[in-house]
This record gives C-alpha cells, sequence and structure tokens, in this order.
C-alpha cells in the first residue's frame, strides 16, 4: 500500500510529486510509461516560463524537472497504468499490461495524464510538425510577427486564436472546409468584423510545403470550385480538436470513475478535486486547462497540497 500514486509524468505530475515528496508523504510513486517530462518535451523553444531567460528545447527545459523533483523520494515507475479502480477507501492501481497485470493499492491518485491536439493528417504534416505546424498560438505567435499566417479549423478555439494571432501577425488567413462554422456566434462575429482575418471557406489544405527551414506554403483547395491554389506562409495553426488522454478512468462497464464533462475532460474543483474523494486531477485533462506549462505545474502542486491534507485527515 502507498500513500500516493501520481500518473503521467509532464509538469503537472512532477510538480505534484515534489510538492507531495517535499511536504512529508513518505510513498509516491510516478507511472510514466517513458522517461518523464510530457508533451513538452516535444516543443522547439520554449521562452515564456517565468524565471527561465534562456530560450530552451523542451527536452533541455524538463531536463532538470526530473532531478529536482526526484530529490525528495518521489519514486519512478516505468509501467502504463491501464486503469484506476476504487473499492472502499483504496485505489487499484491496475498496470503493466502484457506482462502480467499488476494491482498497486493507494490511499490517494492525482491523475496528470493530459492530451494532445488532435492531427489532420495532412501531407506534410508530420514532416514539419514544431517546424511551422504549430497547435499553440500562445506558445509561437510571437515568432511570426508582422507575417502572414494560417489557421485551421472552424470551432470555438480556431477562431478565438485568429483573433488573438492578429496582434502578432500582418495578416490571418482562416481556412475552413465549411462556409458556417462551429463556433459560438459572437466570437463568430468578433472575427468577421477583424479585417487583419481573411477567410477561405469552404477551403481545405491538401499539402504542407517546406524545405529544411520549415514551412513555406500551404496547398489549398476551395471546394466549390475544385481549384487548387499556393498561399504561401511560413506557418499553419492547427485546431482541429483536442483529446484528453481519460482511458485510465474508464471502467469495465463503460462508466467514469469520476466526473467528466462532454469532451471527457475530468471535471474539478479551483482545489483539482474531482467528485471521488482522495482522487485529483491536474493539467491538460482537466476542464478549462490553459494548457501552458506554468498553469500545469501550478496545479499539480496544488493537488498535491490537497491530497496532503486529504491524507492527514484519513490517519
Amino acid at each position: 500500500m502507498i500513500d500516493l500514486a501520481i500518473i503521467g509524468g509532464g509538469p503537472a505530475g512532477l510538480s505534484a510529486g515534489l510538492y507531495a515528496t517535499r511536504g512529508g508523504i513518505k510513498d509516491v510513486i510516478l507511472y510514466e510509461k517513458g522517461m518523464p517530462g510530457g508533451q513538452i518535451t516535444g516543443s522547439s523553444e520554449i521562452e515564456n516560463y517565468p524565471g527561465i531567460k534562456e530560450i530552451k528545447s523542451g527536452i533541455d527545459f524538463m531536463e532538470p524537472w526530473q532531478e529536482q523533483c526526484f530529490r525528495f523520494g518521489l519514486k519512478h515507475t516505468m509501467s502504463e497504468v491501464i486503469r484506476v479502480e476504487k473499492h472502499g477507501d483504496i485505489f487499484h492501481i491496475i498496470h503493466n499490461p502484457g506482462k502480467g497485470e499488476e494491482i498497486q493499492e493507494a490511499r490517494s491518485v492525482i491523475i496528470t495524464t493530459g492530451g494532445r491536439p488532435k492531427k489532420s493528417n495532412i501531407k506534410g504534416e508530420q514532416e514539419f510538425w514544431g517546424k511551422g505546424v504549430s497547435t499553440c498560438a500562445t506558445c509561437d505567435a510571437f515568432f511570426y510577427k508582422k507575417r502572414e499566417v494560417a489557421v485551421l479549423g472552424g470551432g470555438d478555439t480556431a477562431l478565438e486564436e485568429a483573433i488573438y494571432l492578429t496582434k502578432f501577425a500582418s495578416k490571418v488567413h482562416l481556412i475552413h472546409r465549411r462556409d458556417g462554422f462551429r463556433a459560438a456566434p459572437v466570437t463568430v462575429q468578433h472575427a468577421k468584423s477583424n479585417e487583419q482575418i481573411n477567410f477561405l471557406t469552404p477551403y481545405v489544405v491538401t499539402e504542407i510545403c517546406g524545405d529544411e527551414n520549415g514551412v513555406n506554403a500551404l496547398m489549398i483547395k476551395n471546394l466549390s470550385t475544385n481549384k487548387e491554389e499556393k498561399l504561401e506562409v511560413p506557418v499553419i495553426f492547427e485546431f482541429v480538436g483536442y483529446e484528453v488522454n481519460n482511458q485510465i478512468l474508464q471502467q469495465k462497464d463503460g462508466s467514469f470513475l469520476c466526473d467528466v464533462d462532454s469532451y471527457g475532460s475530468v471535471i474539478v474543483d479551483l482545489k483539482m478535486h474531482t467528485n471521488v474523494p482522495g482522487l485529483f486531477a491536474a493539467g491538460d485533462i482537466r476542464i478549462d486547462a490553459p494548457k501552458q506549462v506554468v498553469c500545469a505545474a501550478g496545479d499539480g502542486a496544488q493537488a498535491a497540497l490537497e491530497a496532503i491534507a486529504y491524507l492527514e485527515q484519513k490517519h
């Protein structure tokens, strides 16, 4: 029996481990099937984390986190978690698929498994991922000051990020396969009233083009005329959906261990509590997550402090 299981080794999970162990919890295991670090290790440049003045790659940025967070006794189990169940007051962490499933009992659990942006699977997307294909305007807008950029998508996020990008870019080409949008009417109106946004509807991107320096153009097709043309831009911001990694919360009967919203994001309060006592969620898996490293780290710290309080009450 351990006191706390943390599932997911990104910024939220590592911060939770640091605060939990330094705060006095003795038996804390971090479950991450690979080396800790999370999605951010795939970023080519990070320059907006407070206190870090150098521009670093995601891998270099996360490297000292591991040393610091394991300094106080956090243990790392390199094993994939299949499911988390609760039996009475005890959680069962079912892990190690394909090698004879194992069960680790835990008094409390913090879920920090995050999520991932959906990919469009456009030709060239994988080749130029992180080199002109982005899913984070907040992270990358600064690099394209006074240049034309493209945004792909038709939901609230796509339009909101297109509006945000106009603060940096000279023009934003918003590409959507339909004439109508899934976004809220007020958001659509706000976008259409912005003269810097050029609406390309109904269009699809057929190929992302570039060279060793990254993206330099998109091939786009008008679905009404089938005419194809080249759009010269150095970046495409894709907002075609987001998937949270909530599979471990799904029970054998198909239900979820705790409450989730219509998108599958875990519903928590401001202190990262789920509706299940002793179960906390932090980072990109939770509702209304801003999907920024600094916010995920704060979530992880908050969840750990609440886990400490929960365990003290149980004892």
